[in-house]
């Protein structure tokens, strides 16, 4: 019950957030993927509307929001996270920097998570 309210309660403040203008949009996000079997790690920026293959899965980014008024801060990303080889989906929401667990990619073997936005 406690994490249904804390999801509640960040989700209404994103919203919140993104009405009141407090959000910027970025032109693309930095991701990093881990291989949780031999422990590397990657770090990837892909652009708003692309794709890029981390490891063994396909990551496309819809959409990526930071706060206005800390662009290094807390960053928002619409992610689509999917199998190459038969396009079945793993992931497909946002993800928060700050709190990766909140709303994570369930996969057994990969990991991903938002870093940053970028506007440059």
């Amino acid at each position: 019950m406690r994490l249904l309210s804390a999801v509640l309660a960040c989700g209404l403040s994103i919203g919140t957030a993104f009405a009141q203008g407090a959000a910027e949009n970025g032109n693309s996000a930095v991701l990093r993927g881990l291989d949780k079997v031999n422990g590397q790690t990657q770090d990837l920026e892909i652009p708003v509307g692309g794709s890029a293959e981390i490891f063994g899965v396909i990551v496309s980014l819809r959409e990526c929001r930071y706060p206005a008024d800390n662009p290094t801060g807390d960053a928002y990303a619409y992610l689509t996270v999917r199998n190459p080889n038969d396009a079945t989906v793993y992931f497909d929401g946002w993800m928060i920097a700050s709190s990766p667990a909140l709303n994570a990619l369930d996969h057994s073997r990969y990991d991903v998570w938002v870093m940053r936005c970028t506007s440059t």
